[in-house]
């Protein structure tokens, strides 16, 4: 299919910031978007980038009432050669169709949405932030829009993306944060959809981080559904904890987000030599090991922050020092490596990094 381009009219653009410095996270956008739509029999039709602007749906879309929506979270970088990048931009496209055939949504054409992400970056591209700690995000979507009143998959969908220059996701930046240990509200359960990156894990994390914010935390970290006893996610990142020589992190077991950057820091650290487990952890496992001093680092990983180091842990109105409250050294090293690998400060053995090309 061929893209069509529909540019914004030079007095419809909008200003962009001022100052790198103080950017936000997900409070900016460009001037377009792209679009597509899907129809049962007919498949996806009319690809197109267009002006940024409101999406129009029937009251009665069907996303806006069973749920059926998914979307993913990746980056574009600016090079310090001066040439825009993507890491692992494929492997996002291949976890929203895994997320699709979970929600009973259609997969996506991967070659088409690549090309489509990099045309709207490269017409977008004077957005993408050069300073150190600052990227483009990337938020593609997919809507069911069907107008109809009944529980079954739609027979109609827009996929869109949306871009938009960010900054540091966490206020901390790189100092680490604290976490609250939740054990009274579940996320996710094996057989439910936790492994799909859809709007209904977001809202039901939503309470539990409030009330952790309203105590001075800066995350949740779930436990198990059954008997909220395994250590699982944190709201927005995968987490790992350095007992004694051993990275740890949950197993994939349908219940926990496959994380890109998850896959990153558990494939790196493998090369460096270092043991890197995908096992059950209980969090008293994690306390005791905090307790005798064998708890020697915990991070999370994600998109949005890369590596956020943890510094205190909170379970049952205890709180657990981590790593003296620093970061740690393995925290560091990842932190280094991935974000040499996106800003081509670092080779990239691995293929991850992509230019975006005309």
């Amino acid at each position: 299919m061929e893209i069509q381009v529909n540019p914004a009219a030079p007095d419809r653009r909008k200003p962009k910031p001022a100052d790198e410095s103080n950017l936000g996270f997900g409070d900016l956008f460009t001037d377009h978007m792209f679009l597509m739509n899907y129809e049962k029999g007919r498949g996806w039709y009319d690809p197109r980038i267009v002006p940024y602007g409101n999406l129009e749906f029937d009251p009665a879309a069907m996303g806006l009432h069973y749920g059926q929506e998914i979307f993913e979270g990746l980056k574009a970088y600016r090079g310090r050669d001066g040439r825009l990048y993507l890491f692992r931009a494929t492997d996002n496209f291949k976890r929203m169709n895994r997320s699709a055939a979970r929600i009973c949504m259609p997969d996506l054409d991967i070659p088409l949405a690549m090309e489509a992400l990099q045309r709207l970056i490269l017409l977008d591209r004077d957005w993408v932030p050069g300073s150190p700690g600052t990227s483009l995000y990337i938020r593609p979507t997919m809507i069911a829009t069907d107008p109809f009143l009944g529980v079954r998959p739609s027979h109609r969908y827009i996929f869109y993306i949306i871009i938009g220059p960010v900054g540091a996701y966490y206020k901390e930046g790189l100092n680490p944060v604290k976490i609250y240990v939740e054990d009274k509200y579940i996320r996710a359960a094996v057989g439910g959809i936790g492994e799909a990156k859809t709007a209904g894990n977001y809202a039901a994390s939503i309470l539990a981080a409030e009330e952790a914010h309203a105590k001075g935390y800066t995350q949740v970290l779930w436990l198990d559904a059954v008997e909220r006893k395994y250590v699982e996610e944190v709201g927005t990142m995968n987490i790992f904890f350095v007992i004694n020589d051993e990275v740890i992190t949950a197993p994939l077991n349908g219940s926990i987000l496959p994380g890109i950057t998850r896959d990153s820091v558990i494939r790196i650290p493998g090369d460096w030599g270092v043991k890197v487990s995908e096992r059950p952890l209980a969090i008293d496992e994690v306390t005791a090991a905090a307790e005798d001093g064998s708890l020697k680092e915990a991070f999370g990983a994600g998109t949005a922050a890369v590596i956020s180091p943890v510094g205190q842990l909170t379970y049952k109105g205890r709180d657990y020092s981590v790593a003296g409250g620093r970061m740690g050294d393995l925290s560091q090293r990842l932190y280094d490596e991935i974000v040499g690998i996106q800003y081509v400060e670092k080779e990239d053995p691995y293929g991850w990094r992509i230019p975006v090309e005309e």
